[in-house]
């Protein structure tokens, strides 16, 4: 009875420190169903499917040729009906799952044909008669605009040449004591152009109605370069819709103005002159009451600066062109003033 009664306690003992443990796992087993990350969940798992995969995996293998490519397609259309993702099986295969759309082979046999390299004429597409051109290094007497039309000045008189039509026409002839032409430029609306006289004088004509519109006078106290840049050394910047028409005002120059370029927002202004010195100017500083300080003084061409060019893509990038004894052209970063290379033209 003693022996009966301690197997008993026990016994009992067992049920009790086991009742403590199995309680919390119960309530807890819907918690960790899903704790390891590895173990897939079957009730997301169709198991038809993944066991078909599992054989066509393995037939496959065995007998390549039992896979034809028309099986293949319907397949691959009827898991894409389903909404069924045949990438994602409990397969383990040696070789990833191939691409759904491929090129076929009569289209990959076809090669893109390469670009053809750029090759530069070695004569001219047209020859015009310039005979009566001004032979002067300073002055700019021809300017292509934007409407394709091309603006030349030859002696007193300004012509538009029609590339779309390769018609001429004569735009003004200027009179013997204004001339002669000294430049000229098309405006970017390819609808006007300016040209600039040897008495100092700025003329403003519509190119379409062949009239002008306005003349600026009392600009500079010498001949023009363009609209801004004289051989008095200032470059001035005019507004033709008052009546007081100077609104900014460059004195950096001691030289004569040969080359200006105003950059494609219009904030930032280069000017080149007899003294080989290249200034970069800040319009936004711009006053017409006190003169206005270089932004940038670039003193690295050797000869007279007149070709200038900004880049269309890159904002801040400047091109330079010196003279004959420079043969240069220099290529600067306007952030900085610095010159980022030179490249020896050899003329």
């Amino acid at each position: 009875m003693k022996i009966r009664s301690v197997n008993t306690s026990a016994s009992s003992n067992k049920i009790q420190s086991q009742s403590p443990l199995q309680e919390p796992f119960l309530q807890t087993r819907s918690s960790w169903e899903n704790l390891d990350r590895i173990i897939q969940n079957r009730s997301a798992m169709n198991f038809d499917f993944a066991r078909y995969m599992l054989a066509e995996a393995r037939k496959g293998k065995k007998n390549p040729t039992l896979v034809s490519l028309s099986s293949e397609v319907y397949r691959k259309q009827l898991a894409k009906a389903l909404n069924m993702n045949r990438t994602r099986i409990l397969a383990f295969k040696n070789k990833l799952p191939t691409r759904k759309e491929t090129i076929s082979n009569e289209f990959a046999s076809e090669a893109k044909p390469s670009k053809p390299s750029r090759r530069n004429p070695k004569t001219s597409e047209r020859t015009l008669n310039a005979r009566h051109i001004v032979d002067d290094y300073y002055l700019n007497l021809l300017d292509w605009g934007s409407s394709n039309v091309l603006s030349l000045a030859l002696g007193n008189t300004v012509y538009m040449w029609d590339a779309s039509k390769g018609a001429t026409s004569a735009l003004v002839t200027i009179d013997e004591e204004n001339g002669p032409v000294t430049n000229v430029k098309c405006a970017p609306d390819g609808g006007h152009i300016i040209v600039g006289l040897n008495n100092s004088e700025v003329q403003i004509w519509d190119s379409t109605a062949a009239r002008q519109l306005r003349t600026l006078r009392g600009v500079h106290g010498s001949r023009v370069g363009l609209t801004t840049g004289g051989m008095d050394g200032k470059i001035i910047n005019n507004d033709v819709r008052v009546r007081a028409h100077v609104v900014e005002t460059y004195r950096g120059h001691t030289q004569e103005v040969c080359g200006l370029k105003l950059s494609a927002s219009g904030s930032k202004l280069a000017s080149g002159r007899n003294d080989n010195l290249l200034h970069i100017w800040d319009r936004t500083m711009a006053s017409s009451n006190s003169p206005t300080r270089w932004l940038h003084r670039l003193e690295e061409h050797t000869a007279a600066v007149k070709a200038l060019g900004w880049c269309p893509f890159q904002g801040n990038l400047l091109a330079s062109g010196g003279g004959g004894s420079d043969r240069c052209i220099k290529f600067w970063n306007m952030h900085t003033g610095v010159c980022l290379n030179s490249v020896d033209t050899g003329s």
